[in-house]
């Protein structure tokens, strides 16, 4: 059993999403589909993880804000997420930017993605609002914040990371007294203030706002009317808060889900294809520090019907096996060798083929005799018979996109360009 802490609120709750960014960082990863809708871990996608969170957490009612390229988006989310039902007070609504208030704007922000569905918010009177980012990976129990700010007395309750002060610079950052509210809000600082009492390290901003919704309203009314605002959370609404009310800091240690006893907290940006290839390859420790494989948080998706994976061949230097690596339904292993990898659904590797670190997204072929190491492969991609990545760098960055660590994006096109 987990620990509650008191009457839950999540039932007065609603969890608004922003899912509409297009994460240009992961380059031709997000040419088709936006960020929250890339695949990870297997069998899921960005976006699970917010929303799971908010299930498993108790809240029953959801919005998602869409923009960029949200067709893949918004049909994961059809087939994952139907099954909320109106009769028990639950809802699931999705939000693309479809220009409600006037028909020459989209979204101009993430403040401006809730305002501009006030009036269906407002339908569902939830008493309060978890406004989260649909782009993190991380387990968190949202009614342990919603706690703490009804028992701050909080105007805005704000979700942290502590992180080293030089690692802080990529954030929005906050000042804080002893009590946690906070004083200031500065978005990449060149400085970052450090914690009361710990100086070495700062509070880092998760992107996770906890609001009173009358109060929320009433702020985002107030930024709309302000001329020259760039109608966003974390550039205006909250700097303004923290200069006119009270700002809470809610520590992300707090409310974290961990993997086991004595793990650490995960939270990962996975806005870059290094960060991503880590975060996916986290999974196949054989203790990670987050754990798809827990009962009681799980990680909702859309269940696939589909065959279990099979392993075939078993001669010297032809037996399908996989060490250290998530192996999904319909994969075909065919006298290969997948190591510390992730093979996401669908995915058949052909005999004396063999992944060393890769993340081989649903419904790839890998050609007989490929040797294919820190790779990301795009869904759908044929990888041809004997083809040979990540032994020779130069070679490797002609062809495909090649990062600073040395992983290497394969897609379609970049394939269509070898022939």
């Amino acid at each position: 059993m987990r620990e509650t802490y008191g009457q839950p609120l999540a039932r007065d709750a609603m969890a608004y999403v922003l899912a509409g960014g297009r994460g240009s960082r992961l380059a031709e990863l997000t040419d088709n589909r936006a960020k929250p809708a890339v695949y990870f871990g297997g069998v899921s996608r960005i976006i699970d993880f917010a929303l799971s969170n908010a299930i498993n957490s108790g809240i029953r009612r959801i919005g998602v804000a869409t923009q960029y390229k949200a067709h893949s988006l918004i049909r994961h989310m059809q087939r994952a997420w139907n099954f909320m039902r109106p009769e028990r007070n639950e809802s699931f609504d999705i939000l693309p930017a479809s220009q409600r208030i006037s028909e020459l704007m989209w979204y101009e922000g993430t403040a401006d993605a809730v305002f501009q569905n006030i009036d269906i918010i407002a339908s569902h009177a939830p008493k309060y609002m978890v406004i989260l980012a649909g782009d993190h990976i991380y387990k968190m129990d949202y009614e342990r914040m919603l706690q703490q700010h009804v028992n701050a007395g909080a105007d805005v309750t704000i979700g942290c990371l502590v992180v080293p002060r030089a690692e802080a610079r990529e954030f929005g950052v906050m000042a804080v007294d002893t009590a946690s509210v906070i004083t200031d809000f500065i978005e990449k600082p060149a400085d970052p203030p450090g914690i009361p009492g710990d100086p070495a390290n700062a509070l880092a901003s998760m992107g996770i706002y906890v609001f009173n919704t009358d109060f929320l309203f009433a702020e985002l009314r107030r930024d709309a009317a302000t001329p020259g605002s760039s109608r966003d959370f974390g550039k205006d609404i909250i700097p303004y808060i923290v200069k006119h009310g009270k700002v809470v800091a809610h520590r992300f240690t707090d409310s974290c889900i961990r993997a086991a006893e004595g793990t650490g907290e995960y939270w990962r940006d996975v806005g870059t294809l290094d960060a991503y290839f880590a975060a996916n390859l986290d999974l196949t420790d054989v203790v990670p520090e987050l754990d798809m494989y827990d009962r009681d948080w799980p990680v909702w998706t859309d269940q696939i019907v589909a065959a279990p994976a099979k392993f075939v061949h078993d001669s010297d230097g032809r037996r399908g096996m996989a060490i250290s690596s998530l192996i999904s339904q319909d994969c075909i292993v065919s006298g290969a060798v997948a190591r510390r990898s992730l093979l996401f659904t669908g995915v058949k590797m052909g005999s004396f083929s063999s992944v060393e670190e890769g993340v081989i997204l649903p419904h790839c072929n890998i050609g007989r005799g490929a040797r294919l190491r820190r790779v990301v492969i795009d869904s759908g991609v044929r990888i041809p018979e004997g083809l040979v990545v990540g032994e020779d760098p130069v070679l490797d960055a002609k062809r495909f996109r090649r990062t600073e660590n040395g992983v290497c994006l394969i897609t379609k096109p970049m394939i269509e360009r070898l022939k």
